[in-house]
């Protein structure tokens, strides 16, 4: 009898630690509702130092993308969302050029002296994508509107409709068209809990990037306390392209980058709401220097690259873009 309660005993001990065990880990789900609308603002902030035939030229560029998230329909284990661009800005220097582009304002500064540029982006704006989501682990499985958007970028410009042919493959587009940005675990996670996460960019003609995100759940974030917070080293690895580069001004032959350690101030980060089951807030740094060697022309030119690149994310249940209407007053 004594070895019996002591097997029952042990049985158990087993199950009320599995059951602990349990829950201490949280889950990371992306909850949808049918008609629900979410919004994102997406801003990524780049500088890049080219060096070619001794001389340094500094490009810097800056791009907020705002997105509407409509859920449209769940079937089965797959849902069916409707992302739309709302609004983009631009911010685009080299060398002291300045070309900037807010799709809030009418007149837009610099438009004269670069109209095509213009028009590109604001052919940006309202696109919209038809993005089948996995109910299961949130992935990306199909992006309807492709080639739509390719010929509203074009604009009948037979050279630009075929690089963006080449460059906007199913990957990108399905890159683009996540709601998660690849950054919340497909399992429960217990406090420093790690994984990894791969993602690969392949641009065609310009080349593939494989990007590594090292992830570590580190609990509830010590400001705010209601969000999980998660902490990420990123490291990307180039691959020249292999395919055909008719159509390009350029053609990178070869080449290699690799990363750089961030400053110990930089840490990448995501904040994941589980009220709301969205990526509240992000913030990913990657340090890049590489060396290519890039055909123009037929000559071969040896290109030094040195490149900061932050990425913020927000999430909201409120569109982020301003509103022009003034607030009445209060009576």
């Amino acid at each position: 009898m004594s070895r019996l309660r002591m097997c029952v005993a042990a049985l158990l001990a087993l199950a009320i630690g599995a059951t602990v065990t349990a829950q201490d880990k949280s889950r990371f789900e992306l909850k949808l509702e049918k008609d629900k609308p979410f919004y994102q603002k997406t801003k990524t902030d780049v500088t890049q130092i080219i060096k070619v035939q001794g001389q340094d030229l500094t490009q810097k560029q800056d791009s907020t993308f705002f997105f509407k998230w409509t859920p449209e329909k769940q079937e089965g284990d797959k849902w069916t969302i409707k992302q739309k661009i709302e609004a983009l800005e631009m911010s685009i220097d080299i060398s002291g050029n300045p070309i900037t582009y807010n799709s809030q304002k009418k007149d837009q500064p610099g438009s004269a002296g670069n109209p095509g540029l213009m028009d590109f982006f604001k052919n940006l704006e309202g696109a919209e994508f038809t993005v089948t989501l996995n109910n299961k682990d949130w992935k990306v499985e199909k992006v309807e509107g492709k080639d739509e958007f390719i010929k509203k970028l074009g604009a009948g410009n037979a050279q630009m409709d075929s690089l963006l042919k080449k460059i906007m493959t199913d990957d990108a587009l399905k890159q683009m068209a996540d709601p998660t940005f690849n950054l919340i675990p497909d399992a429960p996670k217990a406090a420093k809990d790690t994984w990894e996460k791969k993602q690969t960019l392949n641009l065609g003609p310009i080349g593939a990037y494989e990007v590594t995100y090292k992830l570590t759940y580190v609990g509830k974030d010590p400001t705010k306390k209601h969000l999980d917070r998660i902490e990420v080293t990123a490291s990307l690895t180039y691959k020249p392209p292999t395919e055909n580069t008719e159509g390009l001004l350029f053609r990178i032959k070869d080449g290699k980058m690799e990363t750089k350690a961030p400053d110990p101030k930089d840490q990448s980060y995501v904040l994941y709401n589980p009220a709301t089951g969205r990526v509240e807030e992000a913030k990913i740094y990657l340090k890049l220097r590489g060396d290519l060697t890039v055909i123009i022309g037929g000559t071969e030119t040896k290109v030094e690259l040195d490149q900061t690149q932050v990425t913020t994310i927000e999430s909201g249940n409120e569109s982020f873009l301003k509103s022009d209407t003034p607030t009445p007053p209060k009576k």
